[in-house]
């Protein structure tokens, strides 16, 4: 003797249990609050103020590729130069931010900060 209930919920019961065995088929995973590839640690000091830790926060904040470029921190010199950019493609984003970053540099004649580099990317 078969039980009509028993048709109706069997077909939903395991085609939860699939969803549930397998979570991460057919999902893309998120680039928001990922920090990415991080080539040198980032570093701001205490009460610093300015545009850069806005920009850090943005990048990390970011669902889409991004990369974030600035120059070394560095006690002996009280600034520091950054850029952040959004692109299609890793890549692409690296490119941006650090040709954004160096153009700031000429823009605010600042030569002792050091050099622009890749500080993250995703």
């Amino acid at each position: 003797m078969r039980l009509p209930i028993f048709h109706k919920t069997t077909a939903p019961v395991l085609a939860a249990l699939l969803i549930l065995a397998a979570p991460g088929v057919g999902t893309a995973e998120s680039l928001a609050g990922s920090k990415g590839d991080s080539r040198y640690p980032v570093y701001f000091a205490p009460g610093s103020t300015g545009g850069c830790q806005k920009s850090y926060k943005a990048y990390v904040a970011t669902g889409s590729h991004s990369a974030y470029a600035s120059t070394p921190f560095n006690w002996a010199t009280e600034f520091m130069v950054c850029a952040r950019a959004n692109a299609s493609s890793q890549k692409a984003a690296e490119t941006l931010a650090l040709k954004d970053c160096q153009s700031a540099q000429k823009q605010y004649k600042v030569k002792t900060a050091g050099a622009c580099g890749i500080a993250a990317s995703k």
